[in-house]
């Protein structure tokens, strides 16, 4: 079941080559076949109300710095650089209270003669969280404070973040997005979204805050209005797994059933979903799972509480049970509102994307520290500590797009010809179709010939008699991480009564292992050594490449199929950081991760 292809190999080599080169152009041509792109589009400063309060200093400016590879000091600590820059970042900070925390810290402002200044701006760290979590409470409760809420400020401030997006943007080498995330917490259930538009002309004065509203509904409204005046925009949802199962719930904000108009007008908002980033991933949970051994990845079991709250619905949480509902909604004829592709960010605070794990630096400022990483600030809570022990060096988003700019990288988000990654630059190609034959991954023209005879991930399948669908996946290691273990298929359907199925297919894998008489693949080993931090290359794959027809379709259920590639073991970011600073390793969080990617999902309807 391994296939390899030194050629495919050497090309896609030679196509990550022709990338380099192309960024080196100032207008390179527009490759039909498309390039693999990386980014970040949920990115936060020091403008955003919760970095200040936790020790940023950072600015738009040092954000799109970092993301083209020079170095950047968090707010006191070390500085923090990227092995390899990235081709597209957004600064997304908050629209709740935008800009106006920092303002807290310059004694010419009103705003440092408040009360509330006094705790964001204390030398004390601790003193900073906890001012920080009773900001989160009041706005978890609907709570506004008129004293921070100058529209005029926020406007300025919004300016800033767009003039700062356009003065970085250089098509063809480095894309910047003007963004903003919209914060809805009711009752410290996550409902946030990541809001991108494609171009900066045509662009409201004012963003949206979840203080006006934090009904999803209102702010599709706002979209919707803010194209009446010329604007292109999406939202990205993204922390289902911090929603207590409100992200995908199958009742709208004010508990009626969402009916054919809301299931349309989310999916004319929301192409993707963000399933990985720092705060865990958000793909399926081992309950809502149980055949699939590797559910358990990177899970951070918690709601927005500054109170350390665990949640008590998973269901309604997570994305995959989501692409099932939504197959459910539209077979009842009311259309498929969680129609998702997938990216992966990080949402970091500090302005640096923490996607590497060797090179991990947290969250938010304070956590430039590693000793603080690994065991809190001092005389900080142990929720706290355990939350930020648990977080991910995630996540990024792939994009195969003609050309590197706004138009090119937007468009192809939109349509979901998209990836996620937990970190590491995975490069995966997925197509769909009923014309393949399993050798065509296998030819020198191979995407030509994908592309013309099929779909890409984010892609519909056109059916044809008799015949059962067949899916062409390539995957190519980053070169800075480690090898790939397996590709597998996830096939999630509808049979004829209704009830919802998932699968996983292993369809190729490094290595001469079998699958046993109980269907599963035998583990690929593991080479980390802990006392070191260190791993060797000596198991798995440079890059794996198949094709697979599935062998349970039914042309009269509905499906999706999406591919998942999984690395060997590599030390997890923790481990690093024990082994630098010659501390005890830590034991309630895992020590070592297999980092993968997901492409987009590819639908079935029958008859369409």
């Amino acid at each position: 079941m391994k296939m390899r292809a030194p050629y495919l190999i050497a090309a896609m080599l030679a196509h990550t080559l022709s990338i380099s080169t192309a960024l080196a152009s100032d207008l390179p041509a527009p490759n039909a076949d498309n390039n693999v792109y990386f980014g970040d589009v949920h990115v936060h400063t020091g403008w955003s109300f919760d970095a200040f309060t936790n020790g940023s200093k950072t600015t738009p400016a040092d954000a799109y710095a970092w993301a083209q590879g020079k170095p950047i000091t968090g707010s006191g600590g070390p500085e923090m650089q990227i092995r390899t820059p990235l081709d597209f970042y957004m600064v997304a900070d908050h629209a709740e209270y935008m800009g106006v925390f920092n303002q807290m810290a310059n004694p010419d402002s009103p705003l440092s003669k408040t009360a509330l200044a006094k705790g964001v701006t204390s030398p004390d760290a601790n003193v900073r969280i906890q001012t920080f979590a009773g900001v989160l409470r009041d706005m978890s409760a609907g709570k506004r404070d008129p004293q921070l809420s100058d529209p005029v400020l926020a406007g300025s401030v919004w300016n800033e973040i767009v003039k700062a997006a356009d003065a970085n943007y250089t098509p063809g080498k480095f894309t910047t997005f003007a963004g903003f995330e919209w914060t809805s917490n009711p009752q410290k259930r996550n409902l946030h979204r990541v809001v991108v538009f494609r171009d900066t002309e045509h662009l409201p004065d004012l963003v949206l805050s979840a203080l006006d509203s934090e009904d999803p509904e209102v702010l599709w409204q706002w979209m919707d209005e803010q194209r009446a005046k010329g604007s292109t925009l999406f939202a990205i949802p993204h922390n289902g797994n911090a929603s207590d199962g409100r992200m995908f719930e199958l009742t709208r904000f004010n508990g009626k059933p969402i009916d054919a108009a809301y299931n349309k007008t989310r999916a004319e908002n929301e192409p993707l979903y963000e399933i990985t980033q720092i705060k865990g991933t958000s793909e399926t949970w081992p309950d809502l799972s149980p055949t699939d051994e590797f559910a358990g990845f990177e899970q951070w079991d918690y709601t927005l509480s500054a109170d350390y709250e665990r949640p008590t619905q998973h269901r309604g949480s997570f994305v995959r049970q989501a692409l099932l509902d939504g197959m459910s909604q539209a077979a009842d004829g009311a259309g498929n509102p969680f129609k998702y592709g997938f990216i992966g960010d990080t949402d970091t605070h500090n302005a640096a994307a923490s996607n590497e794990e060797y090179n991990f630096t947290g969250k938010f400022a304070f956590e430039n520290n590693a000793r603080e990483r690994l065991s809190g600030v001092p005389g900080a809570p142990a929720g706290q500590v355990q939350q930020i022990q648990e977080f991910s060096s995630a996540g990024l988003a792939g994009v195969w797009a003609p050309e590197n700019t706004r138009e090119a990288i937007w468009d192809a988000m939109q349509r979901r010809e998209t990836f996620a990654t937990s970190g590491p630059m995975i490069k995966v190609r997925f197509f769909g179709s009923f014309d393949y034959a399993t050798d065509d991954v296998q030819k020198p023209d191979f995407v030509q010939l994908a592309y013309a005879k099929g779909v890409p991930m984010g892609g519909d399948l056109k059916p044809v008699a008799g015949k059962a669908p067949t899916f062409l996946v390539m995957a190519l290691k980053d070169a800075n991480s480690g090898n790939l273990d397996r590709v597998q298929i996830i096939k999630g359907w509808l049979d004829k009564s209704g009830k919802q199925h998932e699968k996983i297919y292993d369809v190729a894998w490094s290595g001469d292992r079998k699958i046993d008489a109980q269907g599963k693949l035998p583990a690929v080993g593991n080479s980390v050594d802990l006392k070191t931090a260190t791993y060797t290359n000596d198991i798995g794959a440079a890059q794996l490449t198949t094709g697979w027809t599935d062998p349970d379709f039914k042309p009269d259920e509905r499906a999706f199929y999406y591919a998942r590639v999984l690395e060997i073991p590599t030390p997890r970011w923790n481990t690093y950081d024990a082994v630098r600073q010659q501390m005890a390793p830590l034991t309630k969080v895992p020590a070592t991760i297999q980092e993968r990617a997901w492409s987009s999902p590819i639908w079935y309807v029958p008859g369409q």
